[in-house]
């Protein structure tokens, strides 16, 4: 690894144990004790597979090079950083970043998983931010769902001729979009509204969080090209052996 770099990962996971600090919060990952235990238990389980294949993806990953362990950890504590930051929404809840996107491109959607369980279990028990109980829920959308899409946009924007920058932006931005649809899925799926049914509850929770995920989500795209810009300038070597070049 490049020095410079090196003093870049140093300073990203400073940022992530400033924020380690415990504080209260009401974020968007949904809260401890929010969802029914069925639902809690149902989405556990749907994200063990993901889980599992993700260490078997993450362990091939680091045969090639221990290098990539090093880019994997900054992955992790980029992740943890945005998803840690949490901006005021309308209902007294809050939007965030995902930061899953970064990891998705380099390393795969089913490595995210494993370290998106990571970050939400610590976020759950040091900030307040989203539960134990409610763990599979935020992994499945977050740590599933949101890779998923950011790899998929990736690959397709590149296969249609567009160039680095644009593939990483619109694979961050989109990612964070459809984390916090599939959000709304789930709540709306244990909450349907009385009158309307769960499309009625759909659009409530999509039209809450719409307002300020979507600029958030710019701003998510535009941050992670600037750090993609970083590794592609100084981990040029690491890039290709992960076929990301």
């Amino acid at each position: 690894m490049n020095k410079k770099i090196s003093k870049f990962q140093v300073m990203v996971l400073t940022l992530a144990v400033v924020l380690l600090i415990p504080k209260s919060a009401y974020a968007m990952h949904i809260a401890e004790g929010y969802l029914q235990p069925a639902w809690c238990i149902g989405w556990g389980v749907l994200c063990i597979p993901f889980v599992v294949m993700g260490f078997f993806a993450i362990k091939n990953k680091v045969a090639v090079s221990s290098k990539h362990l090093v880019l994997f950890a900054m992955c992790g504590a980029f992740a943890f950083v945005l998803s840690a930051l949490k901006i005021p929404s309308v209902t007294g809840s809050c939007s965030h970043p995902t930061g899953v996107g970064l990891g998705a491109i380099l390393f795969g959607p089913l490595a995210m998983a494993v370290i998106g369980v990571i970050i939400l279990l610590f976020q759950a028990i040091l900030l307040a931010h989203g539960g134990i109980s409610t763990l599979g829920a935020n992994t499945f959308s977050m740590a599933i769902v949101g890779p998923l899409v950011s790899y998929g946009v990736f690959k397709l924007s590149k296969k249609w001729g567009a160039n680095n920058g644009v593939a990483v932006f619109l694979a961050a931005a989109l990612g964070n979009l459809l984390t916090y649809v599939v959000t709304s899925v789930q709540l709306a799926l244990a909450f349907p509204d009385a009158g309307t049914g769960i499309m009625g509850s759909l659009v409530k929770f999509l039209t809450i969080f719409a307002l300020t995920q979507v600029p958030l989500a710019i701003c998510e795209g535009l941050v992670t090209v600037v750090i993609y810009n970083i590794l592609e300038k100084y981990s040029r070597k690491e890039l290709i052996e992960l076929s990301v070049l």
